[in-house]
């Protein structure tokens, strides 16, 4: 109740807004959450941020932000890691290719795949007046959930892009026709916490969603949830562009994520916080936005090259680049 009650008393209007890429650091079938210990782990996901991510990341070994001795995101300090499931193409004769990653348009050129991160508070062209209380060592959270075969919840979204600038329309399942410039996943996570514990059994129970969709909140948190933290969110711009000749003959939607879903549905993503000492919290009290935030503004920050060259060790051997006869791992689905 110590973060809680402190929070709560610190309840000072918070100025700021993160958006910020992160170069990829391992594509590989590892999820320290969901299967902690287990390698492989049962899919493939893109994990980006910091080089202290393994197998296991088993809170009691320590702080990722101390830990961490490089990392695959703009901000130096942030040593936290983001992963998502992996996009495959399906073609006619039944193999499969994982789908190229592209950088954002809004990022730096020669961004090594990975993803869009952002920390916003109120929604996206708004910072609210509301005291934002950044996340504690040790914390982690999950949204979606890949045996889902409905829609899930707010923020979990697909948009078929136009080009990389494309925001709109977002769609709940996989476009049903050629994106002309690839197709962006969105996830949302809940910024409501109960102030108390750093995760729950399910990796989501901790948290409250208020979210609505594209960056919209849709209002204060409930008294089982009451500290407002940091909206995370991610975005992955899958370049689907090169398949478009290769859709199926009967125009049924070629594409899937690592876990065997066509449709969409079971898109999920998970956090672990892993920024050093009281950075994140710094940033949350200032009144910079996006790359305003950046050159010690108050965060530190790295570039391209350096971002580039973070990466962790394989720990799964496996083909994942090649056309396959099966996604990594779907022989025990």
């Amino acid at each position: 109740m110590k973060w809680l009650s402190l929070s709560l008393a610190l309840a000072v209007p918070a100025q700021a807004a993160l958006r910020f890429g992160c170069s990829t650091l391992t594509i590989q079938r590892l999820d320290p959450l969901v299967e902690p210990g287990k390698a492989p782990s049962s899919h493939l996901h893109q994990i980006v941020g910091g080089n202290a991510f393994n197998a296991s990341m088993d809170p009691a070994a320590g702080d990722l932000g101390e830990k961490g001795t490089c990392t695959t995101c703009t901000f130096s300090e942030d040593f936290s890691n983001y992963w998502t499931a992996v996009m495959f193409f399906k073609h006619a004769n039944g193999t499969y290719k994982k789908v190229p990653i592209m950088q954002n348009t809004a990022l730096p050129n020669g961004i090594n795949g990975g993803m869009t991160v952002y920390y916003t508070q109120q929604d996206f062209s708004s910072n609210g007046n509301t005291k934002i209380t950044a996340f504690k060592p040790g914390f982690r959270m999950t949204v979606g959930s890949p045996t889902s075969e409905s829609k899930y919840g707010p923020g979990l979204k697909f948009v078929c892009l136009n080009d990389k600038g494309t925001r709109f329309p977002e769609l709940d399942d996989f476009p049903t026709q050629k994106c002309p410039g690839g197709i962006m996943t969105v996830h949302h996570f809940p910024a409501c916490w109960d102030g108390k514990n750093l995760d729950s059994p399910d990796h989501q129970s901790h948290m409250y969603n208020t979210v609505k969709d594209a960056f919209q909140n849709s209002g204060p948190c409930p008294a089982s949830h009451p500290v407002r933290v940091p909206q995370v969110a991610y975005e992955t711009l899958w370049d689907t562009t090169q398949f478009n000749n290769m859709w199926p003959t009967d125009g049924s939607q070629p594409f899937t994520l690592s876990y065997g879903d066509n449709k969409g549905y079971g898109t999920h993503a998970d956090y672990v916080f892993g920024w050093k000492g009281d950075s994140l919290q710094k940033a949350m009290d200032s009144s910079c936005m996006f790359n305003a935030c950046e050159n010690g503004n108050p965060l530190k920050s790295q570039g391209v090259q350096q971002m580039n060259a973070c990466s962790v060790p394989k720990t799964v051997t496996e083909d994942v680049d090649s056309w396959l006869p099966e996604m990594p791992g779907m022989s025990g689905m």
